[in-house]
């Protein structure tokens, strides 16, 4: 990368991660606290859970053709704003209906695809799939970095303390976009961006496989942190406060697994092979909780893999999607994209606080062994990613009549 490309990439990665901090902080703490909030119920307590990714789901396309025509930062900055506008309204709020509110509103701030688009202006097509890679790491190390923090926060400032932290990281983001990040080389107007080429963003085969792989990725993650924590209460006698003892050394160990797996990925051509092997790791790892979760070993092992696996899908899924997305409507596939992404939380929040509610710990594992299952048959049929420079992919395009 050259210094432009360098300063682009971590910056924001740095507004990604603020951003994504903030939400996964709420995972290992919300399913706990929020039961003592006026109204809670279960299928409300996942629902509000849930909610942040259904607005962010409708919203992701959107503003992502938005910042397709009057550009990346302004959309970034404005999104996070309403972001931190959502965070307030969380943590002043003592009522699920009023926590149910601020995450809408959290939602509403949908600034992932117009972040990822915003990547692939500012980098070349030689580096990109590093800089992507960077993005991905990061998201998978805001997430190890959130859940161990997470649990300590609330024990000493409560939710609503989680809440006004996630509203000060939105802040910080603010900052660094409009500070750090630099401006894009090139325009991108609107007349590049066009309804057709937003159509062939939805008609593409290997782009809708992938939308699906980040749809149930975080449906999986939603469901599955329901219960996690109550089967590390139970099995390992771990308080809400002290589960950061487990997260910690697992968490390490599963970004550790994630990194040759990763360069055997990208340096080998294996892309599909570590691709597949993650999602039967997660089904596996979920199938193994649900069947032997009264054992200490096995509960240990399985979150093991299941972090693992998910690490490597945060990390790979964003290079794919730039791999394969046409290079005029790069907003309009990272808005799909992220999207599905969001979609997925609320799918995940609101099936899984519907399968607790009635069918409790076994029944939301199920629940995420399932749909894990049913995402990998729509993986064995995906095409092997390609690599190619800049020039390479010109003369590719030119053969097939799409420059």
């Amino acid at each position: 990368m050259n210094p432009t490309e360098f300063r682009a990439t971590i910056s924001l990665a740095a507004v990604f991660a603020a951003r994504l901090l903030g939400l996964f902080m709420i995972y290992p703490i919300f399913a706990h606290y929020a039961q003592y909030l006026r109204g809670a119920t279960p299928q409300m307590v996942g629902l509000a859970l849930g909610a942040y990714g259904l607005a962010q789901g409708l919203l992701q396309i959107p503003l992502g053709l938005l910042s397709d025509r009057i550009g990346r930062k302004p959309v970034i900055a404005c999104g996070l704003l309403v972001f931190g506008a959502g965070s307030v309204v969380a943590a002043t709020s003592t009522s699920i209906d009023g926590v149910l509110l601020g995450r809408v509103l959290q939602g509403a701030g949908a600034v992932g695809s117009s972040i990822l688009a915003l990547v692939g202006d500012l980098t070349r097509d030689e580096v990109r799939t590093r800089a992507m890679a960077v993005v991905g790491i990061t998201i998978g190390l805001s997430f190890g970095l959130a859940v161990m923090i997470g649990p300590p926060l609330a024990a000493l400032a409560g939710l609503s303390g989680v809440f006004w932290a996630t509203a000060g990281l939105a802040a910080a983001g603010i900052v660094v976009t409009l500070g750090l990040v630099p401006a894009p080389v090139r325009s991108v107007g609107a007349a590049q961006r066009t309804a057709a080429s937003f159509a062939k963003v939805l008609r593409d085969g290997e782009l809708l496989r992938l939308d699906f792989a980040i749809f149930t990725l975080h449906s999986i993650l939603t469901a599955s942190f329901l219960v996690i924590p109550r089967i590390l209460a139970q099995v390992l006698q771990l308080s809400t406060a002290g589960q950061w003892k487990f997260y910690l050394p697992v968490l390490v160990a599963a970004v550790v697994l994630m990194v040759p797996a990763i360069i055997i990925a990208e340096t080998r051509g294996r892309m599909k092979e570590i691709f597949i092997a993650a999602i039967v790791a997660i089904a596996a790892s979920l199938l193994g909780l649900a069947s032997l979760g009264g054992s200490v070993v096995a509960v240990v092992v399985a979150l093991l893999v299941f972090f693992t696996g998910f690490n490597i899908m945060e990390a790979m899924l964003p290079s794919l999607v730039t791999k394969f997305a046409p290079a005029e409507a790069k907003g309009a596939a990272t808005g799909v994209y992220s999207s599905s992404q969001f979609l997925g939380i609320f799918v995940g929040g609101a099936g899984g606080g519907w399968m607790l509610a009635t069918e409790g710990t076994t029944g939301v594992l199920g629940f995420a062994v399932v749909i894990s299952l049913v995402w990998l048959a729509v993986a064995l049929t995906m095409r092997r990613p390609f690599a190619l420079r800049t020039a390479d992919r010109i003369k590719a395009l030119a053969a097939r009549g799409e420059l």
